[in-house]
Order: structure tokens, then C-alpha cells, then sequence
């Protein structure tokens, strides 16, 4: 592994509502002396220390050898709505990011840090739910040094796209999660888990999962 103040990392997800965040901190850290993004269209970002790769998934074999460094933050998905169905939703959310780390891991990156959703579980029977713990469980038996899980609750920042109904239930969470037993659901912003991520990879002491509320912890 490179030195903490030459270290490399990869981005896919980067122009996400958390993967956006990702690519804005690692580029203000004195650490990381080089950020690889790669994605389907520009980040629209300038710095010495960015480089871009657009790519199709699909041919993940044509660019696999570039997947090098010392960290992946994987932070890419969609929706139903803009992918069309759970099908298609399935290979951007699952099929990608894990082809995406299995040639990380194959290429000797030690590190990975992946943000899933509160509540992911393979035995759920919600298709997202059950989509994001199934990723959860693979990319931890494929031969990373350090896994770092992140499943936050209901995320807030400034979308692309309009969601009105999310936005109240964003602000109806902040209300009943001051309740003890329900702040396991309190809503982060999404720059809040980009910082937990990056937190999380360079802090031995962290474990694997950090689900809800703990979530918060690594946001120092």
C-alpha cells in the first residue's frame, strides 16, 4: 500500500447523491494524492489530483486492468423509476458494483468501503432490501484486507431529480426519531456518509457494518 500521503483512490458512483460527496472530500484530503473515477459521464470536476474514466459496465473486461490503487468507494445506483424495472435496477445496483469490486480485489486493492441501505438483508422480501444485503454479503468474501459497510437510514441533500414525497418523509423522520427506539431511523445527509466512508477506511478500529445511528459515529 502506498503511503498516507500518496494514496490512490477509485470512485464509481461519483456523480451520486453520496458518491458526489465522496469525490469532493478526497479531493480536499491531504492523503490522497490521486482519484480515479470511474462512470458514465464527466464529473464535470477540475483537480491535478482527478482522472476520469468513461466507461460502459458492461465492458468492464476493456478497462478492468485500470481498477488499481489503495481504496474503492463504490457508492452507484439508480432507481425503479430511472432504470425502467427491477431488472435493470438489479444489474446497475448489484451485477456492476460487484463486477466492479471483484476486479478490485483481483488487482490488490486492500481496501473497500460501499454504502448500502439501512435495513439491507438478503432474507428481506423487498426487492431493494433484499438487492443491497445480497451485495453486502459477496463483497465480503471476496478478498478485501478492510470491508466497510455502510447502511444509513433515509439520506437528505440535493437530488438531481425531484422527490417531493421523500422530502416529507425526510422531515416526518426527523420528527419521530427523537423518540429512543426509532433513532436507529434518523435521516443523514448524504456529505455525512461520504465522511463516514472515508472515515471508516482509514480508521483501524472500525468494524465491517455500521447500520442507522452508528452511522453518525464515523462522521467525525
Amino acid at each position: 500500500m502506498s503511503s498516507t500521503q500518496e494514496k490512490t483512490a477509485i470512485v464509481v458512483g461519483a456523480t451520486g447523491l453520496v458518491g458526489s460527496h465522496i469525490l469532493k472530500h478526497l479531493l480536499s484530503d491531504n492523503r490522497y494524492a490521486k482519484v480515479i473515477v470511474f462512470h458514465r459521464r464527466s464529473t464535470g470536476l477540475k483537480s491535478p489530483k482527478l482522472t476520469e474514466h468513461i466507461i460502459k459496465f458492461d465492458e468492464i473486461n476493456i478497462w478492468r486492468h485500470l481498477i488499481k490503487g489503495d481504496e474503492l468507494y463504490s457508492a452507484l445506483g439508480t432507481t425503479i423509476k430511472k432504470a425502467g424495472n427491477e431488472t435493470a435496477q438489479y444489474k446497475i445496483d448489484y451485477d456492476h458494483q460487484l463486477d466492479v469490486a471483484k476486479a478490485a480485489a483481483s488487482n490488490g486493492i486492500p481496501s473497500y468501503a460501499l454504502v448500502s441501505s439501512l435495513g439491507a438483508s438478503k432474507k428481506s422480501k423487498t426487492f431493494y432490501l433484499n438487492m443491497k444485503g445480497r451485495l453486502d454479503k459477496q463483497v465480503q468474501k471476496i478478498g478485501f484486507k478492510k470491508v466497510l459497510i455502510i447502511q444509513p437510514s433515509f439520506l437528505k441533500g440535493n437530488r438531481s431529480e425531484s422527490r417531493p414525497w421523500e422530502k416529507v418523509g425526510i422531515i416526518a423522520a426527523d420528527i419521530i426519531t427523537k423518540l429512543p427506539w426509532l433513532k436507529k431511523y434518523k435521516p443523514i445527509h448524504a456529505q455525512q456518509v461520504a465522511k463516514a466512508m472515508i472515515n471508516g477506511l482509514n480508521d483501524p478500529a472500525s468494524h465491517t457494518i455500521y447500520e442507522g445511528e452508528e452511522v453518525f459515529k464515523l462522521d467525525k
